[in-house]
């Protein structure tokens, strides 16, 4: 399926500006606003692989880059600057979009940051929130501190996770997900660390993984499309 991506800016108010890339399939059936993770931006090779795989699969992504990376700094946002730059990314696809169904979340922080903003007040139109690996805790050190504001979101969630991933232990959050209820889906990579990439002795590729992760995803929005 053809694809075009767009190079856009997205004001946040009282904020500043940053970059953000539309890519856009020839006949969209959605559109996800996605975020990046807290160690790499918008153009990382791990977002380009998700958007160029979900336009062939007939989804639009809108990605974007928090402030922090737009400046180039190395500290990550305050929540609060995180999550007004989540709104402002909905906002502009919402407009860029007109009459598509909008998904949002992210890699990691990002998808961290936009389940807050969604927690704090529902982001305009958004339908569900898909999480490409949920930082849970800290690397190696299990919790479920982080995970307390996901029983304040209403719409669907699916977390696609590694089951190698340090920053996620199934074992804290498997019962979470269990918690929330039917609003909540888990997936399970096998094999697969924070960025679904799997060992060689797995039998099976880091392409084929991702696969996997792209065609769930995109299953999942078009079951709830």
């Amino acid at each position: 399926m053809n694809a075009k991506t767009t190079e856009l800016k997205i004001d946040i108010a009282r904020v500043g500006a940053v970059s953000a890339l539309l890519t856009m399939p020839d006949k969209p059936r959605a559109c996800y606003v996605f975020a990046h993770g807290a160690g790499a931006d918008m153009r990382h090779a791990f977002m380009d692989k998700v958007a160029a795989g979900l336009a062939e699969r007939g989804i639009a992504t809108l990605r974007y880059n928090f402030l922090y990376m737009e400046k180039k700094q190395g500290r990550p946002d305050t929540p609060m600057i995180a999550h007004a730059a989540v709104r402002a990314a909905v906002e502009e696809a919402a407009r860029l979009c007109a009459g598509l169904p909008l998904f949002a979340g992210g890699k990691s922080f990002g998808g961290r940051m936009t389940s807050q903003a969604q927690s704090k007040a529902p982001l305009p139109g958004v339908r569900g929130l898909a999480f490409l690996g949920f930082p849970l805790h800290a690397d190696n050190k299990p919790s479920i501190e982080r995970a307390a504001h996901l029983a304040g979101i209403d719409i669907p969630m699916l977390f696609l996770q590694g089951t190698r991933d340090r920053l996620a232990d199934l074992r804290y959050l498997e019962p979470v997900i269990a918690e929330l209820g039917p609003k909540a889906r888990l997936h399970e990579v096998a094999g697969g660390d924070h960025s679904f990439l799997v060992l060689r002795k797995s039998g099976r590729s880091n392409e084929e993984a991702m696969e996997e992760v792209l065609d769930t995803l995109a299953a999942w929005i078009n079951e709830l499309v």
